[in-house]
């Protein structure tokens, strides 16, 4: 039997990023950074000077700016390591992070700078179609994907219904005005508790139903 698989995102999952990169926007650019519980960062971002919103299209190029050089920033979410360490002697690890794919080298080394070293997929957009490449790839006995945002539950949910989806939030100024995600079957944000759901449903050996 092949061996269960879990797909995890980084950012507010595995290392925190909304704080790190606020405090850059404002040092580096007189950006402050006000994020709602929806994620929204295209109404998040508003000039200092003016109070002005910051265009839509500027937002990614800031945002591949705090990683092509601010990573260093990022700090360890809480008991992430261990947990990681923990499923890694039952399980495969791959790392799903929403980012542009020239910046997946630079994640690999971040990640091991935290003595995180597993398998690091880049992506843009919905999550359910490389859920669903990293399923027929692996062909695991089960599957746990765990992510931060509502929207990529949804496309995990239509994409691959037998994925077992934790809604983990590891900021608490956002967890704490963000509900459950509709299409999650649970919601931890601690990752020494999470780590007991995902070794359950891992060990299970069966899809979600």
């Amino acid at each position: 039997m092949s061996r269960p698989l879990l797909i995890t995102d980084c950012d507010e999952v595995l290392l925190h990023m909304v704080s790190h990169f606020g405090d850059w926007l404002g040092e580096a650019h007189a950006i402050d950074f006000a994020l709602g519980a929806n994620h929204d960062f295209g109404t998040a971002l508003s000039h200092r000077a003016t109070g002005e919103t910051v265009r839509a299209d500027e937002v990614w190029p800031l945002l591949d700016g705090f990683f092509a050089t601010e990573m260093g920033r990022q700090t360890l979410v809480p008991h992430a390591r261990e947990a990681l360490a923990e499923i890694a002697e039952i399980a495969d690890i791959v790392v799903l992070t929403n980012l542009r794919d020239h910046c997946q080298p630079g994640r690999v080394a971040q990640l091991e700078t935290h003595g995180i070293r597993h398998r690091v997929v880049c992506n843009q957009g919905g999550k359910g179609t490389p859920v669903g490449r990293l399923v027929a790839e692996y062909a695991p006995s089960a599957t746990v994907f765990v992510d931060d945002l509502a929207v990529h539950h949804a496309s995990v949910a239509d994409a691959q219904p037998g994925v077992w989806r934790l809604h983990m939030i590891a900021e608490p100024r956002l967890a704490e005005h963000t509900p459950k995600a509709p299409a999650a079957h649970a919601r931890i944000d601690d990752w020494a508790v999470a780590k007991d759901w995902v070794i359950d449903k891992l060990r299970g050996g069966v899809g979600a139903a």
